[in-house]
């Protein structure tokens, strides 16, 4: 796990801004993890925001695009993608990755990457913010998402 070395969370005023967590439906419990740690984070910085499901990691880029193209400031994406039997997870996370890395560059708006990429499930729960995970990868995407959204705005005024 890389949970060493993470930057300080937490202590941001994000009023004003508008975010949309755009969250995938496999693996609910993983998922309900991650989004109640986004959750909290936004919450606590009192952003303005909301919730659109999607099927899968895989319809992430094109919900958070339209969401950012739509006048949200930031998209936090959260999905799980387990490793199984043939190469379609190496698809799946090429695409989800690849995806959100150019909706972020296309939109000059910040994609808090939240998408799980995993050997087993365990390794879900344990980054799920769930009680008892080791980590909080959903709180570290909003975390995240956020940050770059106030950096970008005192950048442009």
């Amino acid at each position: 796990m890389s949970g060493t070395g993470a930057p300080a969370q937490g202590d941001i005023d994000a009023t004003g801004v508008k975010v949309t967590v755009v969250a995938g439906t496999w693996h609910e419990e993983i998922t309900a993890g991650l989004i109640a740690g986004a959750q909290r984070v936004l919450d606590a910085a009192r952003a303005d925001w909301e919730i659109v499901r999607v099927p899968g990691s895989f319809e992430l880029p094109v919900v958070s695009k339209a969401a950012l193209d739509s006048g949200a400031d930031a998209v936090v994406a959260l999905g799980v993608i387990i490793r199984g039997g043939t190469p379609h997870f190496e698809f799946v996370s090429s695409a989800a990755t690849d995806g959100l890395t150019r909706v972020a560059v296309d939109t000059g708006k910040p994609v808090g990457f939240g998408v799980l990429t995993l050997d087993d499930e365990q390794q879900g729960l344990d980054r799920s913010g769930r009680p008892g995970s080791k980590e909080d990868k959903g709180a570290e995407a909003a975390d995240a998402a956020l940050r770059t959204a106030l950096a970008l705005r005192s950048i442009r005024g």
